[in-house]
């Protein structure tokens, strides 16, 4: 199975994908995951998959990859949460992030669900700083 309606260039797909994983580590998300779906998926081409500490950092850090979107031409499509404030996804059309509480996650198992996926190395080299423009910003839509 693959997507055929992507018209984004893939290497500008794969490093949006790897800077996501990064900011929402920096943002203080951890276990996270970056997941190879292509091929995979019929919904998108990477997937970020993370812990969040609570609903107000859950949703700061979704703004700040909203933020991230735009500067590297990868604009958010979408962004919705659960009533209870334990999920967030961040849809981008070819990355999608999903930020959980992490008894969320560990309900829903999408680590275990795409276990077939390449696991994309994204953490930095030693000594390369963090990206400096991405700054938190107040998002009015849920």
């Amino acid at each position: 199975m693959t997507r055929t309606r992507s018209q984004t260039d893939p290497d500008k797909v794969r490093v949006f994908a790897i800077e996501a994983a990064r900011l929402v580590s920096d943002l203080k998300c951890d276990q996270v995951s970056l997941l190879d779906v292509r091929g995979r998926s019929q919904v998108c081409e990477y997937m970020v998959v993370a812990n969040g500490t609570s609903d107000r950092q859950m949703r700061s850090v979704a703004d700040s990859l909203k933020q991230l979107g735009a500067e590297l031409g990868m604009d958010r499509w979408k962004r919705d949460r659960d009533s209870g404030g334990t999920w967030i996804v961040a849809d981008f059309v070819d990355v999608v992030v999903h930020l959980f509480e992490p008894g969320q996650r560990a309900w829903y198992d999408l680590d275990g669900l795409w276990a077939d996926a390449e696991r994309v190395t994204w953490k930095r080299p030693a000594g390369e700083k963090a990206r400096k423009s991405v700054r938190v910003a107040a998002d009015d839509d849920e």
